[in-house]
């Protein structure tokens, strides 16, 4: 599975693929290395026209990459092969353990790769401080270069770990990643972990009806994220209510009788900005993780927060009033306007690059740019006032 050509699932051995098929396209691989001497790992690319299944006569070679690829592990895992340790081994000049006949499969290997990006935001890379708060389940192998407290930046792919899980068959290993993606509990960067959650559930894909545009096809539904029902989120305020006894100043009373307890309020939000007033339910049902005052909500792999509103004035800029804010740290790659220049709705005003990925930046409506405070080439952070939108007709914005 891949979305915007790059990878996101994958497994071995292929859904679909006939042992004669197979032997055709390793053939075929085996042919294309001793064509040119190859020594070393290296990894063989085909592609497949699987309209009418997948047949030797409909596979054609695309590309040789003279490396290991990120999908390493699903080949191991199912071969029983270190091909880190050949690789080595290769270079060492030493022969390696096995020929190509005494390979064989067993059992179904899947891999996921979790990335820092909000799904939400058209997959906007995420950067910060990285802090997992539960344990890599035994159950799957994982692959990292992070650890707790590492800093995620914009300079490199946002790949933060390969999620690999195998079974007995295709179904048990499906099961096994979807468990995995679910006990991922990350914060406060945003990872795709509910995406991938929501991808080993899709009927097609358990099915391996499988093509290049399935997430495309699907992707409204697989966006979707779980929220908290009622009961939790009466524990969510019981939670934010006991953890600073400060806090009790934004608890009026509610439901107020004679002879019964009162019902504590407490008003909270989201980083959504989504307001919540809820009764406190504190019987000590539920522990919380922590961020600062934020309290933390993990579900299916996906990652909420929310702390006790505070009433004060902002003074902030935001999109309604014009200002156009960087919605991820990275550089800024081209600058399409000048100072006091006129724009229309839509218009491309600048273009931001980071971790790979080039996000543009538009008017929110008619109106002259003031305020530009970036050049070609320049370092951003995240949330920055790069420029404003004034409306030609300021009074037209506040007319009801």
């Amino acid at each position: 599975l891949q979305r915007r050509h790059q990878k996101v699932i994958e497994e071995a051995p292929a859904p679909g693929m006939d042992a004669a098929t197979r032997e055709a396209i390793c053939a075929a691989a085996v042919r294309a290395a001793k064509a040119v001497d190859y020594e070393g790992a290296g990894t063989i690319e085909f592609i497949a026209d699987a309209s009418e299944g997948l047949r030797a006569d409909r596979i054609f070679f695309m590309e040789m990459n003279t490396r290991l690829q990120v999908e390493h592990p699903v080949t191991e895992e199912i071969t029983g092969v270190d091909l880190v340790e050949w690789q080595l081994m290769v270079a060492s000049e030493e022969p390696l353990p096995k020929r190509q006949d005494e390979l064989s499969i067993n059992g179904h290997a899947i891999e996921a790769r979790l990335y820092a990006e909000d799904p939400a935001k058209g997959f906007l890379p995420s950067t910060g401080p990285y802090k997992n708060y539960r344990d890599w389940e035994i159950g799957a192998r994982i692959e990292t270069g992070v650890e707790n407290g590492d800093e995620v930046s914009p300079f490199y792919d946002p790949m933060i770990a390969k999620i690999v899980c195998v079974g007995g068959d295709r179904i048990e290993a499906i099961q096994e990643l979807w468990e995995a993606c679910t006990d991922v509990e990350i914060y406060p960067l945003k990872t795709n972990a509910a995406f991938l959650a929501n991808l080993c559930l899709d009927e097609d894909f358990r099915s391996a009806n499988l093509d290049t545009g399935l997430i495309e096809r699907k992707l409204d539904d697989l966006l979707k994220a779980p929220e908290p029902c009622d009961e939790m989120l009466n524990y969510i305020a019981g939670g934010l209510a006991d953890r600073d006894g400060s806090v009790t100043l934004a608890r009026p009373l509610a439901g107020f009788r004679l002879n019964a307890d009162p019902r504590a309020l407490i008003t909270f939000v989201d980083k959504e900005g989504n307001e919540y007033t809820r009764p406190c339910l504190n019987d000590g049902g539920w522990e919380f993780d922590w961020a600062g005052d934020e309290l933390l909500w993990f579900s299916l792999g996906n990652a909420k927060a929310y702390r006790v509103k505070v009433e004060r004035g902002t003074g902030q800029a935001s999109a309604a009033d014009g200002a156009i804010i960087a919605p991820m740290p990275g550089k800024v790659i081209a600058v399409d306007v000048a100072e006091g220049q006129a724009v229309t709705a839509g218009q491309r005003l600048m273009v931001l690059e980071a971790m790979k990925m080039e996000h543009a930046l538009t008017a929110p409506f008619d109106g002259v740019i003031e305020g530009l405070s970036v050049s070609t080439g320049a370092q951003v952070q995240v949330e920055a006032v790069l420029c404003r939108v004034v409306p030609s007709n300021r009074s037209a914005v506040f007319t009801k």
